[in-house]
């Protein structure tokens, strides 16, 4: 069940990214929800739910927005093992710790992302990229995590009950 609505929330995502977002784009940027969702579901749930979302939100971007296949699945995956590896034992209540890792991991995700798409083609002025997409970036989907993670962690707190009762877990 727990994937399923995973997914399901992805699927969501993708065509609000492609339909609703437009429309709230700031400067042509819109928020990065595809990325707050992983960082969100590695923070609550750790590494391994991390990367499996990060390669199903990275597939679903690559086939539909992606010149090739892999390079925004692999920038998710990596996202997610991280942020789940070294966030484990912070406190999933907070709202501040999510908006920092969603700050520091779309910065960490443009930055590789202009490393292997656009430096690679030869352009080669990333203080105008910094300035003009990441930086812009980051603090709108930082505001969006402070929505987005709440929704989030009402759902995970409603499914852990579910499961609970299921594994017989006190």
């Amino acid at each position: 069940m727990r994937w399923f609505i995973t997914a399901l929330i992805l699927i969501i995502n993708l065509i609000l990214q492609s339909t609703l977002f437009e429309y709230i784009a700031i400067i042509g940027i819109k928020p990065n929800t595809a990325l707050i969702i992983v960082v969100c579901t590695a923070f609550m749930r750790g590494e391994n739910e991390g990367v499996i979302t990060g390669a199903f939100a990275g597939f679903l971007q690559d086939s539909f927005f992606g010149m090739f296949i892999g390079l925004h699945m692999f920038l998710y995956m990596v996202t997610g093992y991280l942020c789940g590896k070294f966030l484990s034992g912070f406190y999933k209540e907070s709202i501040i710790i999510p908006v920092l890792i969603t700050l520091i991991s779309t910065f960490c995700y443009e930055f590789l992302f202009y490393i292997f798409s656009i430096l690679l083609r030869g352009y080669t002025n990333f203080p105008y990229f910094l300035s003009t997409i990441i930086l812009p970036e980051m603090v709108y989907s930082a505001i969006f995590s402070l929505l987005l993670y709440r929704l989030l962690y009402k759902i995970n707190m409603w499914l852990e009950e579910k499961y609970k009762y299921r594994r017989k877990v006190f």
